[in-house]
């Protein structure tokens, strides 16, 4: 939950008047880098109220780069399974649905786990002083019986579980339920690797419960009780999971034009202090700019059927690739002018054209029909 919470305020950019609406949401096709790094005990998420200033340009770390696409949920590999989705992201492989609605933008699932309940990540209109509840939401409700529950929970564990009175589990019932405080409590200056920005700061209480039954039997005498609200510290494959927990995090986000993203944000305990990887956006790794003018090069049919003319304005020496939304490269090339390319093995859906020069790197959505 903690990283489907983490890629989900990329998407925000804020409007002149300081206020998010379902229009200032980015659009299908942009792609976001990302960055995380433990950051000295000097940086401090501040305080709250107006005409704060919060300098992180001390993170300026070499970590791999976390690179987000937001797609088009039609054509990708779970689409059947949200057919009210309006966003897809796809988080290094891992695919979230989102729905964009006027009050706010809602999480429907993550990969083939589609939430029992759309879940609230973001309210929308978004302005300084909103303070928000929103659930208990039930997101998971889920039976697990068969081999899958024999090797969590095995008789052996039964008879301790249920002091002897059962040697079997049957079934097992798992629900967990969220509820979410959003409050928006400083607005101010942020100074990051990326410049200065004005800013607004979400900050973000999350409180999941999780809740274990079990059905256990006497296989002699065919008798079944249930056992409930078991701890998970109790079953050996899940100690590390929590039954109830709270997650505290601040963001922070923008309207400036040339990032549109979000800028930062912190995991923080119940006094503020940071205590896990600050999580923040960098420019893109294979340029300081992603060029995306138009007359830079001309792609067309777009959406096309077999066949993909590329044609540029000039000559020069191009890196061509095309991937698909899982970051697969299907066709890589160098090349020196215009070229068409065969698509005609590639399944429906969206994909990307990547070109990078010395000069440019730009990054074009395609859709294959």
């Amino acid at each position: 939950m903690k990283k489907i919470l983490s890629i989900l305020f990329v998407l925000i950019s804020l409007s002149t008047y300081s206020q998010i609406t379902i229009s200032d949401i980015n659009s299908i096709g942009d792609i976001v880098y990302q960055r995380n790094e433990t950051p000295s005990s000097l940086l401090s998420v501040g305080s709250s109220g107006l005409n704060q200033n919060w300098d992180f340009s001390i993170l300026n770390s070499n970590n791999s780069t976390n690179t987000l696409v937001f797609l088009d949920p039609i054509g990708t590999t779970y689409e059947q399974q949200y057919p009210s989705a309006s966003l897809c992201l796809n988080d290094n492989g891992t695919l979230s649905y989102y729905k964009q609605e006027s009050n706010g933008l809602f999480l429907l699932g993550l990969g083939d786990t589609v939430f029992n309940s759309p879940a609230l990540f973001f309210p929308l209109p978004l302005t300084y002083g909103l303070t928000l509840s929103d659930g208990p939401v039930v997101i998971i409700q889920e039976s697990i019986t068969g081999p899958l529950l024999s090797s969590y929970i095995p008789d052996s564990l039964v008879s301790v579980l249920t002091n002897g009175v059962a040697n079997k589990a049957e079934e097992a019932l798992i629900k967990i339920t969220n509820s979410t405080d959003f409050v928006v409590d400083a607005s101010g200056s942020m100074t990051t690797g990326l410049g200065s920005f004005d800013v607004l700061r979400l900050k973000l209480t999350a409180y999941t419960d999780s809740e274990l039954d079990i059905l256990c039997k006497d296989t002699v005498t065919n008798q079944t009780t249930w056992i409930t609200n078991v701890p998970f510290t109790s079953i050996p494959g899940l100690t590390s999971f929590s039954n109830n927990s709270i997650e505290y995090k601040y963001q922070w986000v923008t309207d400036d034009t040339s990032v549109s993203f979000l800028i930062c944000e912190a995991v923080v305990d119940e006094f503020d202090n940071i205590i896990d990887e600050v999580s923040y956006q960098i420019a893109p790794p294979v340029s300081s700019t992603v060029n995306v003018e138009k007359n830079l090069l001309n792609v067309f049919p777009n959406p096309t059927l077999n066949v993909l003319n590329i044609d540029f304005i000039k000559k020069n020496n191009y890196s061509l690739s095309f991937v698909d939304i899982n970051g697969r490269i299907l066709i890589s090339k160098n090349v020196i002018n215009n070229i068409s390319l065969d698509i005609s093995s590639f399944k429906k859906g969206i994909y990307f054209l990547l070109v990078k020069s010395d000069e440019d790197f730009v990054i074009k959505k395609i859709k294959i029909e």
